[in-house]
C-alpha cells in the first residue's frame, strides 16, 4: 500500500515528537467501512480520541489484508461501552480487567482496548494500570512493527520506527529483546512467527540472542498458546527456514522436537503455493504439520497433546504424521480406490501431497512422468464419489443372524470381497455372496 510522508524529516537537533504523524495511509476499505465509521464516531463522539492500532496499520501499510481491526483508546473500558450504548452499539466486555471491550455491528467486530501500562509481569500475565499516554502504551507492546497506531484520518503515527523496519523486513523488538520476553514468554515465539511472514534475513541478533537465552521458559506456556503461535507460523511462506532457524538457536528442541523433516516440509509448501493450481488446495498448518514431524503414531498423539489439539485435529494429524499406509505415484486405480474407499478422498489428497514432498526430497530430479502419475491420483481425489456397501446388518437379522458379533464379522467378510472386486458389485450380487457366506459359516 503507497505510504507517503506528509513532511520533511526533523533537524537533526529537533527530533519529531513520538506522537507526530509521519505519513499518511492510502484510502481503505475497511476504514471507509459504516461500521467502521460508526464506532469511531461513537468513541471519539465526546471528545476523546480513538486510533487504529496495531496489525490492521501494519497490514494496510504493507498492503495487505485486514482481518482484525483494533481500536484504542485513553478512555477506561466502562466509559468505552457507556459511549458504544449511547450510540446503539452492542459492546461485549470481553477482557474488562485488561481494559478490552468489544463492539459488534452485524457481522463486523472490533476489539477496543483502553491505553495501559504494565504494573507487574510474570511471564504469563500482566497486571496493568490505565494511561492516557500514547507512547507509553506502544512500549508495552512486542515488536515495534505492532506498535504503530493510525488516526481515524489514516495519519500514522510511529514512536518506534516500526514502519522502517517493515520497509527493510527487520522484526524488532520494542525496546530491549530480553525484558520483552520475560514479561510474556509467548512473545518469543511471536518474533519468529512475525519473522516469517513479515521478515527477512539476516534476523536481528538481539532478538536471537534474547529467544536462545530465554527459550528454556517456554515449557511454561500452555500447550494452546504455543499451538496458536506454531500453527500461524507453519503457514507462513516458507516455513521450513524458520524452523530452521528456531532449531540452530535451540529454541525447537523445547516446543516441537520432533519436527525434522524440513525437506520435504519445504517441497510441500511450494507444490501448495506454486507447482499446483488446484480448486480448493490451500496452505494447511496441519498438513504441513504432519510434513515435517518424524514421529510414529504414539508420537504423533504426544505432539497433540501437548498442544492440545482437538480431536478432530488429533486425528487429522495422526493419520497424516503416521498414516498405516503411503500413497506411492506407481501404485495402480484399483490400490487409489481402496485407499479412498477406507480413508477419505481428503486424507488421501493430503498423503498424496506430502508423500510427493518426501519423495522429491529425496530425489530431486523427477524421473520422466511421475508429475503426472502424482497429478493423476491428485485427480482422482478430487473426483472420488464415496462408495457404500449394498448390505446393512438389517439384511443380515432378516436372514436370521442373530444380533452380536457374528453380524459385524459377516459384515467385515462382505465388504473386503466386495473392495476386492473394486466396488462393482450391486445389491443383489452382494446379497446372494451374503447368503453364502451365512451357509458355509452358520
Amino acid at each position: 500500500m503507497i505510504f507517503r510522508k506528509k513532511e520533511a524529516p526533523p533537524e537533526p537537533d529537533k527530533p519529531l515528537p513520538k506522537d507526530a504523524p509521519v505519513g499518511q495511509l492510502a484510502p481503505q476499505a475497511w476504514m471507509a467501512a459504516a461500521e467502521t465509521q460508526a464506532v469511531m464516531a461513537a468513541l471519539m463522539a465526546e471528545g476523546a480520541e480513538a486510533r487504529f492500532a496495531g496489525g490492521c496499520v501494519r497490514d494496510s501499510v504493507l498492503g495487505r489484508p485486514v482481518n482484525d481491526i483494533d481500536i484504542a483508546t485513553h478512555e477506561p473500558p466502562e466509559r468505552v461501552m457507556e459511549l458504544l450504548a449511547k450510540a446503539g452499539i452492542k459492546a461485549i466486555p470481553t477482557g474488562i480487567a485488561h481494559g478490552t471491550v468489544t463492539a459488534v455491528i452485524g457481522q463486523a467486530h472490533y476489539e477496543i482496548t483502553t491505553l495501559r501500562r504494565d504494573i507487574e509481569t510474570d511471564g504469563r500475565r500482566a497486571t496493568v494500570a490505565f494511561t492516557d499516554d500514547w507512547t507509553e502504551d506502544a512500549a508495552r507492546r512486542d515488536l515495534t512493527i505492532n506498535a504503530m497506531f493510525a488516526r481515524a484520518d489514516g495519519s500514522v503515527i510511529d514512536p518506534f520506527e516500526g514502519m522502517a523496519d517493515l520497509g527493510v523486513g527487520r522484526i524488532r523488538f520494542v525496546g530491549k529483546a530480553s525484558q520483552r520476553i520475560e514479561e510474556d514468554v509467548l512473545r518469543l515465539l511471536r518474533f519468529f512467527r512475525f519473522y516469517a511472514h513479515y521478515g527477512r534475513p539476516p534476523a536481528d541478533i538481539d532478538a536471537l540472542m534474547a529467544c536462545r537465552l530465554l527459550a528454556h521458559r517456554l515449557p511454561e506456556l500452555s500447550g494452546e498458546r504455543v499451538s496458536g503461535e506454531m500453527l500461524k507460523l507453519l503457514l507462513s511462506p516458507d516455513p521450513a527456514k524458520v524452523l530452521l532457524l528456531m532449531q540452530g538457536e535451540r529454541v525447537l528442541e523445547h516446543v516441537l522436537p520432533e519436527a525434522k523433516s524440513f525437506g520435504p516440509l519445504r517441497i510441500l509448501t511450494f507444490l501448495e503455493t506454486r507447482a499446483l493450481v488446484r480448486p480448493g488446495l490451500l496452505p494447511d498448518a496441519m498438513r504441513r504439520l504432519a510434513c515435517v514431524l518424524t514421529v510414529d503414531k504414539a508420537g504423533a498423539e504426544a505432539v497433540a497433546q501437548r498442544l492440545r489439539l482437538s480431536n478432530a485435529e488429533t486425528a487429522r494429524l495422526v493419520a497424516l504424521a503416521a498414516p498405516e499406509t503411503k500413497p506411492d505415484c506407481d501404485m495402480d486405480d484399483r490400490a487409489a480406490r481402496r485407499m479412498l474407499h477406507r480413508l477419505g478422498a481428503e486424507t488421501v489428497r493430503d498423503l498424496i501431497l506430502i508423500a510427493w514432498a518426501e519423495r522429491k526430497a529425496v530425489n530431486a530430479r523427477t524421473p520422466l512422468g511421475e508429475t503426472d502419475r502424482w497429478t493423476h491420483l491428485l485427480d482422482m481425489a478430487d473426483g472420488w464419489q464415496p462408495v457404500t456397501l449394498p448390505v446393512k446388518g438389517a439384511d443380515l437379522l432378516e436372514r436370521g443372524v442373530a444380533p452380536g458379533p457374528r453380524v459385524g464379522a459377516l459384515l467385515a467378510r462382505l465388504e473386503d470381497w466386495w473392495e476386492a472386486g473394486d466396488y462393482r458389485a450391486g445389491r443383489d450380487e452382494a446379497l446372494a455372496y451374503l447368503d453364502d457366506l451365512i451357509k458355509d459359516a452358520p
